[in-house]
């Protein structure tokens, strides 16, 4: 029964501030990790990241964060409450990242070796990164309506040891990388954030520990670099001035569309992982009081991230995890309203643009290497122990894909090279080359099946298994998992020929070979307990 509340409800109370900067320093960071990886990494051309991939990833969150404000409202008008707290929404750190370093950086590079400019290659890239908002777009907006099947389908040891192996080695090693390229700097910041945010040490400041460390470590890069005390490849940047750019509708998602194809086995499971993760924060929101329906929550995201997709964006957005949390800040409705605001107008006006390119990699670096270990703990503590097991073999794919990602760099190794190490054979077996790359691509579906499979084993469901391991079997036939092809396209089984088609077709009757041995166990009698 909804009672209305006996005053006004206030807009605005003093806790909000803090919930404000908290989920401001988050999205800036994220944004910061994606400008440094597609700029720095892959020299990708500033102007078209901060004036037109950033308006639109901007604009997403401020539509996420309006309507999160008005279920807020409108739950606290239901309940007669005026306690109700807003679901906190942003950028996804791990598949914003993920967009970055495994599909956006990449594509930049493949247009180039096939031809395009550096300009043409670069818009090719942006209408790639579009196409893949609204294709997760499409995929959430779906799944909202079977979110809870979903969960039902696939054990949580395979959701989170999936993303779990994938944190651990593409957002928390790579990024690593990047913060001891500046050891003093990087390490220092680095300290400081586990400091606060694992060891839970105090400051002898009242602020948060995030802008303290962010604080810290940019003064040093700045105070050593002008002194000239040794901070590696310092420059000050030649910062883009503020301009004007509004993220308008346009089709140029359509014509990116074709060029998603290759990136389909990272891109749905970066949907499908937005709504499991949405279904756990709304869970986690009505444990702390806030009762929101789990529908609404995911409709949210799915329809900012389909706009921020329409309207030039690259980067998907979702609740947060910390709605408890901001919560016991003392933050209500307003701290989203005005998020989404600062975020929304910072990417039209280039304010948000200007922050982030004053905020050096080895200072953003270790915020994303604090979030690839929280979520590989995170994959263990949310697991039931016994699928502890399951939960570590997802990890493996994940770190085939890392050799990919270094061995496939034409920097690294030549083309021609790469080629002819990947037929290399021995007498051994398939070449050690040809393994790394079909066991890495499609990682995170193949950590999702190998899981599934395995806790199937552990709970004594041997059919379960079965069904998992045939289903991998198809998927390798077409690439969606183990594609032979060293860039993880897809392609029709028959369409192969020589070592190519020898090992699709050895990794797809080493699946159907261990399900015919399960199916043959299940025949067994019961356990007797």
């Amino acid at each position: 029964m909804s009672h209305a509340p006996q005053r006004p409800l206030r807009w605005f109370v003093a806790g909000d501030l803090n919930g404000f900067f908290g989920l401001v320093v988050d999205n800036l960071s994220i944004l910061g990790f994606i400008a440094a990886a597609l700029i720095g990494i892959f020299q990708f051309p500033a102007e078209v990241v901060f004036t037109r991939m950033f308006p639109g990833t901007a604009l997403g969150v401020l539509v996420g964060n309006l309507i999160y404000t008005w279920m807020a409202r409108r739950l606290a008008v239901r309940s007669g409450r005026d306690d109700v707290t807003a679901m906190p929404l942003g950028l996804d750190a791990p598949t914003s990242i993920g967009m970055a370093l495994l599909v956006l950086g990449p594509a930049f590079v493949a247009f180039k070796q096939q031809g395009l400019d550096e300009n043409a290659a670069a818009l090719a890239t942006w209408q790639l990164g579009m196409a893949s908002l609204v294709v997760m777009g499409l995929l959430k907006l779906l799944l909202s309506f079977f979110g809870d099947t979903v969960t039902r389908l696939v054990p949580r040891a395979g959701l989170l040891g999936s993303i779990g192996g994938a944190a651990l080695t593409l957002l928390g090693f790579l990024p690593l990388i990047e913060t001891l390229r500046n050891p003093v700097v990087g390490f220092v910041t680095l300290g400081l954030l586990l400091y606060v945010l694992v060891a839970r040490g105090r400051l002898p400041v009242r602020l948060p520990g995030v802008l303290v460390a962010f604080i810290a470590g940019t003064t040093l890069y700045y105070g050593l670099g002008l002194a000239g005390l040794g901070v590696p490849g310092f420059a000050l940047p030649q910062a883009t001035p503020l301009t004007l750019a509004l993220p308008l509708p346009s089709l140029g998602f359509v014509q990116g569309l074709p060029a998603t194809v290759p990136y389909l086995p990272l891109l749905l499971p970066f949907g499908v992982l937005m709504i499991v993760g949405g279904i756990n924060v709304s869970e986690s929101a009505r444990a702390a009081g806030d009762d929101y329906r789990t529908r609404d929550v995911l409709l949210a995201e799915a329809i900012s991230t389909l706009v921020a997709g329409v309207c030039g964006g690259v980067a998907q957005t979702t609740p947060y995890i910390g709605q408890p949390a901001y919560k016991h800040m003392g933050a209500r409705s307003g701290y989203t309203l005005l998020t989404g605001i600062f975020i929304g107008l910072g990417g039209m006006l280039g304010y948000v643009s200007l922050m982030v390119q004053w905020l050096p990699v080895a200072v953003l670096a270790p915020i994303i290497v604090y979030v690839g270990l929280d979520i590989t703990v995170q994959a263990f503590h949310e697991s039931p122990r016994k699928h502890a097991m399951a939960v570590a073999l997802g990890f493996l794919p994940s770190i085939a894909y890392l050799l990919n990602i270094k061995l496939g760099n034409p920097a690294w190794i030549a083309p021609e090279t790469f080629a002819a190490l990947y037929a290399a054979s021995d007498a051994h077996g398939l070449p050690d080359l040809a393994t790394i790359t079909t066991l890495g691509n499609g990682f995170i579906i193949t950590a999702m099946i190998w899981t599934t499979a395995l806790v199937a084993m552990i709970d004594e469901r041997p059919r379960h298994a079965v069904i998992a391991l045939l289903l991998a079997a198809l998927l390798t036939l077409f690439g969606l998992i183990h594609s032979v092809d060293p860039r993880g396209g897809i392609y029709l089984p028959w369409q192969l020929q020589g070592l190519r088609a020898a090992i699709m077709y050895q990794f797809a009757g080493a699946y159907a070979a261990l399900a015919v041995v399960l199916a043959l166990l299940s025949l067994q009698r019961p356990r007797v307990r």
